[in-house]
């Protein structure tokens, strides 16, 4: 019992079966029996599902092909495991037993013990073990069976419930079907390197979704995608991996090797299909579709790559009017030198003063005061003129001089802000500094932050990391230990982009974090979409609860400054308050004490 204990509660859902093999081969053995089985009972019909038996049977056949038998025609033995209790015996002076198993296996005289595995009040499976020839089972062996079927039944109960968090886990709530973790684990297999290609990818967005939200409401619009959604499974002609990345975008991935023009012609049929009217409300409703078509080889390209691929033609698909159909061209070639040009430059211009920081402050909107100010990286190409870090930053990290371009801006900006607190103006102003995932893990970290706040003598409180909220789901452990060290040096810690990436709510009160800045994602539209109403309000408790300064960003309407002001966030950044600044220009503002704001009246701010 303690080796068979040990094996079921160590296992879980991927080696559930296997163990449950090496369970049954050492019962065989102990209980000097021939054949051993597990069934779990699927109720919604009426059915006994073979799970796994010791020895494997492959010359024996189960009664169904695939393992399925149904309790409306079971022998005896099934039909007393649907929702039987206690263990049973069956032995050869039960004729009715006997006559079904000399019917089936050629067995001339068998017996068996069956015991239940039971969760509360129902019966999910049997555990079975067939002696051929007679074979009493004394209570004590009996007692031992129903003791491990309960374990059994725990490991089932467990397995399952790792299932539905699975499921949970990597499909669209709204849909069902699979959501962007699951496309891009999908994708990431296919593409490996020896996986047979082409890997075709569909990308799919819905044409002018906002008129139906506008016309008929949220309500009609998530109908109109579940729609689409149910279409996509129905019509997509070869099996394929069907994802709601979210908002109206799909993607359907071919299962199998797909050359272009059959990935093309699917599309174009899915087109068509997608275009067919819906009746919503009383009203018969039409809405196209645009699809962007990329092909993997695997081995060479990545996730990241097709998916970027398949997106851009998209983007010229819908540039194009919609409705209709783009494959990736030799236009990515251009996207490809442009990449290039960026790798082989980039250590020259960290070295050669080519990149410079602009600052975008972060403003009270109830006053116009500056609390705290953002150090936003440029980089002045001279054949492609301004770069945004998204130009470069990624190039950076995965050319290992993302540690080099963080030092650069950490002590750039860091020598910039202590001329501004010399001056008196700067006393209670933070500085916000952008960290990539590369420098958080990189080893030294900590102290090479604490050595530059030194250098220039700021002081504790005075300096803010940012990180984004998809880091620290990414390497909890690594992150929390790094975070913990910043803030022993005095340094604070805000999670950017809070709300886009896998939550980190159930992890916020075991963070060292002070900061959280909702995404300009969830504030653009505030005051229109009450959608983001909701989120936003629902941060912006978190926030409350766990005692964090609270930050938006993007803001850019008064509509969005007025709700957030309502609901009690009242720091922002964004073109409405204020566009990144040269560090003089920095300066004047904070001397001039802020920024003018003249939203109207808004009732309870």
């Amino acid at each position: 019992m303690t080796d068979v204990a040990v094996d079921l509660m160590a296992s879980n859902a991927a080696t559930s079966v296997p163990v449950a093999r090496k369970v049954l081969a050492m019962l065989v053995a102990y209980f000097d029996v021939d054949v051993s089985f597990l069934r779990y009972n699927d109720h919604s019909i009426r059915a006994s599902l073979l799970v796994a038996e010791w020895p494997e049977r492959l010359d024996v056949p189960d009664p169904d092909p695939l393992g399925v038998v149904y309790f409306a025609d079971a022998d005896p033995v099934f039909a007393a495991s649907e929702h039987g209790k206690k263990p049973l015996v069956f032995r050869p002076e039960n004729e009715d037993y006997q006559r079904r198993i000399e019917e089936a296996r050629t067995v001339p005289q068998t017996s068996m013990a069956a015991a239940p595995l039971v969760s509360g009040d129902l019966t999910t499976g049997v555990l079975g073990f067939v002696k051929f020839g007679d074979r009493e089972w004394r209570p004590e062996e009996l007692n031992a069976l129903e003791a491990i079927g309960s374990l059994f039944a725990q490991v089932q109960a467990r397995v399952k419930a790792e299932d539905q968090l699975r499921h949970r886990a990597e499909h669209d709530d709204l849909t069902g079907l699979c959501n962007r973790r699951a496309l891009l684990d999908h994708l990431a297999a296919r593409l490996a390197p020896g996986r047979p290609g082409p890997v075709a990818t569909l990308y799919f967005d819905l044409d002018r979704l906002k008129t139906i939200n506008d016309y008929l409401g949220h309500t009609a619009g998530d109908w109109f995608i579940r729609v689409l959604a149910d279409r996509l499974q129905q019509s997509t002609k070869r099996p394929s991996v069907i994802a709601r990345l979210g908002g109206d975008e799909f993607v359907v991935v071919p299962t199998e090797p797909t050359s272009a023009t059959e990935a093309e012609e699917l599309a174009e049929h899915l087109l068509s299909v997608l275009r067919e009217r819906v009746a919503i409300d009383g009203e018969m409703l039409t809405r196209t579709v645009s699809i962007g078509v990329a092909l993997g080889v695997p081995g060479r390209d990545t996730t990241k790559e097709l998916l970027r691929r398949a997106d851009q033609a998209l983007m010229t698909a819908k540039a194009e009017g919609g409705n209709r159909v783009a494959a990736a061209t030799e236009e990515m070639a251009l996207e490809s030198e442009f990449r290039n040009d960026i790798e082989l430059h980039l250590q020259n211009v960290i070295e050669n003063g080519a990149l410079f920081l602009r600052y975008l402050p972060e403003v009270d909107m109830r006053t116009g005061r500056v609390l705290a100010t953002e150090a936003l990286v440029r980089w002045e190409h001279p054949t492609r003129g301004l770069l945004s870090p998204a130009s470069f930053i990624a190039v950076a990290e995965s050319i290992n001089l993302a540690g080099e371009l963080g030092r650069w801006v950490m002590r750039t900006a860091c020598a910039e802000f202590a001329r501004w607190r010399a001056t008196g103006v700067a006393d209670d102003v933070v500085l916000r500094l952008n960290v990539s995932p590369v420098q958080l893990v990189a080893g030294g970290f900590v102290e090479s932050v604490a050595g530059i706040l030194a250098e220039f003598d700021l002081p504790r409180g005075s300096v803010c990391v940012e990180i984004t909220e998809s880091v620290v789901v990414h390497d909890l452990e690594t992150t929390s230990i790094t975070l913990a060290g910043l803030r022993e040096a005095g340094v604070k810690v805000a999670i950017d982009d809070f709300g886009t990436g896998y939550s980190v709510f159930a992890h916020l009160k075991q963070l060292p974090v002070d900061v959280l800045k909702i995404d300009r994602s969830f504030v653009t539209d505030l005051g229109r979409n009450p959608d983001d109403l909701a989120i936003v309000r629902a941060i912006i408790a978190l926030a409350d609860a766990f005692g964090l300064q609270l930050v938006a960003e993007g803001v850019e309407t008064e509509a969005a400054a007025q709700t957030l002001l309502r609901h009690g966030c009242r720091r922002a950044q964004g073109f409405l308050l204020s566009e990144p600044l040269a560090g003089d220009e920095m300066l004047a503002l904070l001397e001039e004490g802020g920024v003018s704001v003249h939203f109207p009246a808004v009732p309870g701010t």
